[in-house]
């Protein structure tokens, strides 16, 4: 039988938002503010990440597992419930989930719930690779799962597939698991380069071999050359996509770009009461950006615990190709953070134009170079020209 409890927050996720967004909240004396993880641990994909970078620039050098544990210590100290080995399985109401832990099943209701459940890599499953189903085959996460938490054997020769700086990362935990590393393959012109490791590009993976164990990968580059790479295990980085399973559960609408919720610029969900932060939201971004995006939530999860009134959903952000996604994707008010826009492709010096119903709102150069796992940061202070009746608001390159 359930056991019914109630809170003020329920955030579902303990990563670099969920904590961030946990502690302020607690510090502004928001009630009881819970937060749920199912790993056996809070600190989300920091804990297994030993690479330094974390922290932001005030203190960059910091690992990912000491990351983790300051941000878990900061929220239990604000005075936030950090229950780990729970998972929140369904909804039973508008704001109230189900869930199943150490305690047993529970229906937890808050006055406000987030999703702070973060972002994946797609599985060789998700990419459509043909071939066998043999052991060997990884995701970045589950090799730094496996090397840095478990001490388990990850195999003697690896292949790599991604172009993203997380490509950098496998290689080096394969390196530290005593695995050579054969080659890094990716279907993009440039890639992740690393000292002493073969860089294929316009290279693609056409088949995984071997039963019981991987024994090779078959590649294909894209003048029609092929051949096999002999290795026990691959692993496929990047490609990222929001955890969205749980908002689509509850009826969350899902933005068609990041295929995580969408939000407005508060980030309010189009169901009242429901917010979303983090690497959930879309592609992943580093740690401290998630933490930031966390603590800035708290200024609309606390007006929402004041009575304010919850907006009608306003006109959509959307984009055209080569863009992929734009966050937050729902103007109901003049956006207070920056858009975060993301490109399938390198863009170099781009024009960025935003548009309504044919009417030009916003143009602007943008400097520098852009590859396709980061972010361009788009400035809000146009969003107060769009017609909060009107049709989407368009972003393009021109």
């Amino acid at each position: 039988m359930n056991r019914d409890r109630k809170v003020d927050v329920l955030v579902v996720g303990a990563g670099p938002a969920g904590l961030a967004l946990a502690a302020r909240l607690a510090t502004a004396g928001a009630g009881h503010v819970e937060v749920l993880e199912r790993e056996q641990d809070a600190g989300g994909v920091p804990r297994h990440c030993h690479h330094g970078g974390f922290g932001g620039p005030v203190r960059p050098w910091l690992t990912g597992p000491v990351y983790a544990r300051r941000a878990v210590r900061a929220a239990v100290t604000a005075g936030a419930h950090v229950r780990t080995g729970v998972s929140a399985t369904g909804w039973a109401g508008p704001l109230s989930l189900e869930t199943t832990g150490p305690a047993g099943l529970e229906r937890i209701t808050a006055r406000a719930v987030v999703l702070a459940t973060g972002a994946r890599e797609r599985p060789r499953s998700a990419r459509l690779v043909p071939g066998s189903r043999p052991a060997g085959v990884l995701t970045t996460g589950e090799l730094q799962q496996a090397v840095h938490l478990y001490g388990q054997d990850v195999g003697r020769r690896a292949v790599v597939v991604g172009a993203e700086p997380v490509a950098r990362h496998a290689v080096r935990t394969l390196r530290r698991a005593g695995a050579e590393v054969v080659a890094v393959v990716t279907e993009r012109p440039r890639g992740a380069a690393v000292p002493g490791v073969p860089l294929l590009t316009a290279t693609t993976v056409a088949e995984l071999r071997g039963r019981g164990r991987l024994s090779g990968v078959a590649v294909r580059h894209e003048d029609g050359r092929s051949g096999v790479l002999a290795c026990d295990t691959v692993v496929f980085t990047g490609d990222w996509i929001p955890d969205h399973e749980l908002a689509r559960r509850g009826g969350v609408a899902l933005d068609p770009g990041t295929r995580g919720p969408a939000v407005d610029a508060s980030f309010r969900t189009p169901v009242p009461g429901v917010f979303a932060v983090g690497n959930a939201l879309h592609g992943v971004e580093p740690a401290a950006t998630a933490a930031a995006a966390g603590a800035a939530a708290a200024v609309p999860v606390l007006a929402r615990l004041s009575g304010a009134p919850w907006p009608e959903p306003g006109p959509p952000l959307a984009v055209r190709a080569p863009l992929l996604w734009v966050a937050p994707n729902r103007l109901t008010d003049l956006a207070g953070r920056p858009l975060l826009l993301r490109s399938r492709e390198t863009l170099t010096h781009p024009v960025v134009t935003a548009a309504q119903d044919g009417r030009l709102l916003w143009r602007r150069r943008h400097p520098g170079r852009v590859p396709p796992w980061r972010s361009l940061r788009l400035a809000p202070g146009w969003t107060y020209r769009v017609d909060p009746a009107g049709g989407p608001v368009v972003l393009g390159l021109g």
